[in-house]
């Protein structure tokens, strides 16, 4: 297994303290999340700030406190996920490559659910079934990776390569059973490019235990992922079973994105550059640098959202269609496309 060391990248925020850093972005999150209450059609910004006062009449309260709250909420709470998942995966494989998206985890997570919503064993109107089916189908992907890339899972690219391919397996697979059943599964098909539409309190409320839950796990898991991202070498020196620390960090990465999908879909490219902000920022010291992966991507998911029910406002206005909506992983995914072009070849300047 190769074991080339990590670069450790400047921190941004390294003349200020970790604290100051997380703060910051924590107070960015809430602005993102108060942009998604007031983004969205219906009700405009007066009428929010009077339902959050306590007034307003029934059907602004309804709208704001039961749509538009929960969807924000759902959107920060699987963002945070999916970037906390994406810097656990690469500090664990050592690979700035990887990711949910990219590893056969996220495709995994989405066609376990689909299969399952399929065949009857699990419903959308049972968000914990499909938690369940996600979290089968995670861990399946995740293995056929590791089947795929057999001894050169130390090897960064190729792992990549084979993360790409488990992944294209998977939703070829995904493909073929909406094929099979369109009438039954055609409803989902928007899900499958990510989406915080229609998402209530019983999303939320399976949400954020379960991420909380394996979120405190993975901040538990800090101080080993920090000496695997040195080298399995300089770990095993250190007193760590190097073995035992990754399966307990994929376990981790695959349960926090298992959670995320059947909330808000496969959100394109989240779990993947968030990470390369939040070492960008914090260095890489994981004790700040995960709940900084966490934090971005709530912002970036919530801000996402937001932008979202603000551009299918606009184009309903101008094109006149009440039932236009885009959805949130339209945004990630054409601007997540675009962030992995600098990515790769920064990646590619580094290991030249």
């Amino acid at each position: 297994m190769k074991s080339s060391a990590p670069s450790v990248r400047p921190s941004l925020l390294r003349s200020l303290p970790a604290a100051v850093g997380l703060g910051v972005l924590g107070l960015l999150v809430v602005v993102a999340g108060l942009a998604g209450l007031v983004s969205g059609r219906a009700v405009d910004l007066p009428v929010v700030r009077e339902v959050l006062s306590g007034g307003g009449d029934a059907t602004a309260r309804h709208v704001v406190l039961q749509l538009r709250l929960p969807r924000a909420l759902v959107a920060l709470g699987a963002g945070a996920a999916l970037g906390l998942a994406g810097a656990v995966l690469q500090s664990a494989l050592r690979n700035p490559l990887a990711g949910p998206e990219v590893t056969g985890v996220t495709p995994g997570a989405v066609l376990g659910a689909v299969a399952a919503t399929g065949l009857g064993l699990a419903g959308w109107e049972d968000p914990a079934a499909v938690v369940v089916a996600a979290c089968i189908g995670g861990f399946a992907g995740a293995g056929l990776l590791w089947l795929l890339a057999g001894r050169e899972q130390g090897d960064p690219v190729h792992t990549a390569v084979y993360g790409v391919l488990a992944s294209a397996v998977l939703s070829g697979l995904t493909a073929m059973i909406l094929l099979v059943a369109p009438g039954e599964l055609g409803s989902i098909v928007q899900w499958l490019v990510g989406s915080t539409e229609g998402r209530v309190w019983e999303h939320w409320h399976l949400l954020w235990p379960w991420t909380l839950l394996w979120g405190l796990c993975a901040f538990a898991l800090a101080a080993p992922l920090t000496l695997l991202r040195c080298g399995d070498e300089q770990a095993a020196a250190a007193g760590l079973a190097t073995g035992r620390a990754r399966a307990a960090a994929l376990v981790c990465a695959v349960a926090l994105t298992a959670g995320a999908v059947p909330a808000v879909g496969a959100l394109g490219f989240v779990g993947l550059l968030v990470p390369h902000l939040a070492f960008a920022l914090f260095g890489a010291d994981l004790r700040s640098a995960l709940p900084g992966a966490a934090l971005l991507g709530a912002l970036v998911v919530g801000g996402a959202d937001a932008g979202a029910q603000w551009l299918s406002r606009v184009l309903a206005e101008v094109l006149g269609s009440d039932r236009l909506s885009i959805p949130v992983g339209a945004l990630t995914t054409a601007v997540g496309a675009a962030l992995l072009l600098v990515v790769a070849r920064r990646t590619a300047g580094v290991q030249e």
